[in-house]
């Protein structure tokens, strides 16, 4: 006899069911993680192997790229054509890019199978998050927080350690190869257990839509990726991109208020919630994705600490984040209350953002630690919140452009954190090593502000105590900055409307003008155990 999955409408326990098609989507939310942190281990061997050191940047940019400009068709399309066949799709996609990056001969056979990965991952954070959305109510989705944040934990922990355990062992091949028996384990676990309601759209997909957003996501990208590396700011090929870009987003808009089936309808916009979590979102990505660039070459180049070690540097942060991710789910499940977290997830990264930034050459690990700690606490009372929150704010049937659009939006923000954090970290670096060590300090720095720790070691002495108090001023500019970003998501913060949470717990008064979306019941669609 089936069992059929309710627990979201009746209150009752989860069948064994879901958890374990919630187990396949917390492997492929992995996969979508843990790929770029395992890459980056075997870059080295890579380029030893097939050269092309002048494209190195391409391998990482080429999977960003498709993954961001991919991720808003990948939510459409599940809401035109439903979940399941759209999810298995992307994650099919992904593993033949996988596979086909393992088999690469060239660096430019990589790049291209890198895209082809990439454009599968786009479909998989979205996959996950927006089939969580249809089995588990709003009211319930906090006791499943813990699960996703720790998932995110262990990839930027594992990851740098799988990679070079796998490199070490295995070769590089296999940082792609690794991919494929784990996703084969989602694939078939989706398609024995996971039934969702067949859909089938007379719409017509927004081509021109796709196109024109695709073509502005890029043009961010590519600003953010080569400004001030590759080109100049001020240069021409930057100007060229961010007009590029600016055309084909404003038009990218104007389309969406007349196609019949938008990528990205415009109406999710007036829910004021759904606006300020995209935003909060933004800022999370900035952030996370800054920080987590800064704190190992902070700790690597001014602590000494190994770099074979770099994920667990970071594990103050991450077990904070993982240990308020879980707490925030509980008590938002028990209480259905959840505006408290975002405004104590604003002040708590603001405040650890300026601790960082007060870090210089004596600070301990210790010291470090603790205020890495504090961001962490912030960014787990924001990391699912602002998705849990978004997915409430709108209609079952805008529930995959809900998920893409605040998926998007994180990306996005952590493509300008590493950008402009990192031009002004290096900026910073370079002007206190021409301070301090003069001609030398210059030499050193003129091809990049980030020196790995073998060319650390060959500086003379007094470069070497320059480039120390250099990185210590450079990350106190880019944590200073990410503090001054932090307010901003507290400000937002304060203005979320605490609408109740659909789904089981304690009936509470809806708000007049809440709208159908945000005080509907709802109700969970039928996972069958086979």
């Amino acid at each position: 006899m089936a069992e059929t999955a309710t627990a979201g409408a009746t209150g009752e326990k989860q069948p064994k069911s879901v958890r374990v098609v919630l187990l396949a989507l917390m492997i492929a939310m992995m996969l979508a993680m843990l790929d770029n942190m395992i890459i980056g281990t075997a870059m080295p061997t890579i380029v030893g192997e097939l050269g092309g050191l002048e494209h190195l940047a391409w391998v990482v940019t080429a999977y960003t790229l498709a993954t961001a400009a991919a991720t808003p068709l990948w939510g459409k399309l599940g809401d035109l054509y439903g979940r399941k066949g759209t999810f298995m799709t992307s994650i099919v996609l992904f593993l033949i890019g996988s596979a086909l990056s393992g088999m690469a001969q060239d660096m430019g056979q990589l790049i291209a199978f890198r895209a082809v990965q990439g454009l599968g991952a786009g479909g998989l954070m979205v996959g996950v998050m927006a089939i969580i959305g249809d089995l588990i109510p709003p009211r319930e989705r906090g006791k499943y927080q813990g699960m996703m944040a720790g998932v995110m934990a262990l990839a930027m922990i594992g990851g740098p350690l799988v990679g070079g355990t796998i490199t070490d062992n295995w070769g590089w091949r296999w940082s792609f190869y690794i991919n494929l028996p784990l996703g084969v384990i989602a694939l078939v676990a989706i398609s024995l257990v996971l039934h969702l309601p067949k859909k089938r759209a007379q719409a017509r997909i927004d081509y021109l839509g796709a196109a024109l957003l695709t073509i502005g996501i890029t043009a961010i990208v590519l600003v953010t990726t080569w400004g001030g590396t590759e080109y100049a700011w001020t240069s021409a090929r930057i100007m060229e991109l961010i007009g590029i870009g600016v055309a084909a987003l404003v038009g990218f808009v104007f389309w969406q208020t007349k196609a019949a089936e938008p990528i990205m309808p415009l109406h999710i916009f007036r829910s004021r919630n759904f606006t300020l979590m995209s935003l909060i979102g933004f800022i999370v990505g900035f952030v996370m994705f800054g920080a987590t660039l800064f704190l190992p070459l902070y700790q690597q180049s001014v602590q000494g600490a190994s770099a074979t070690n770099s994920g667990l540097l970071l594990l103050p942060m991450l077990g904070a984040m993982l240990v308020t991710s879980m707490v925030a789910g509980r008590v938002t499940t028990n209480t259905g209350r959840y505006k408290i977290f975002p405004i104590a997830g604003g002040a708590l990264m603001t405040v650890g953002l300026f601790l960082l930034s007060l870090m210089d050459t004596d600070t301990s690990r210790f010291t470090s630690g603790v205020y890495m700690a504090v961001v962490g606490l912030g960014m787990g009372c924001l990391m699912q919140i602002t998705m849990l929150v978004a997915q409430n704010s709108v209609e079952m049937k805008d529930m995959g452009v809900a998920s893409s659009s605040t998926t998007l939006f994180r990306t996005l923000g952590s493509s300008f954190g590493v950008a402009i954090m990192g031009a002004l970290f290096n900026h910073r670096v370079q002007d206190v090593m021409a301070e301090r060590a003069g001609d030398l300090g210059s030499k050193v720095t003129e091809q990049s502000a980030q020196l790995d720790a073998a060319s650390l070691a060959k500086l003379p002495e007094l470069a070497r105590e320059a480039y120390q108090h250099a990185v210590s001023a450079g990350t106190h500019g880019a944590f200073l900055l990410g503090a001054g970003v932090a307010v901003l998501a507290l400000i937002a913060a304060v203005f979320v409307k605490e609408v109740p949470l659909k789904g089981t717990g304690p009936k509470t008064d809806q708000e007049p003008g809440d709208g159908p979306a945000e005080g509907a019941a709802l109700k969970t669609p039928a996972v069958e155990a086979v």
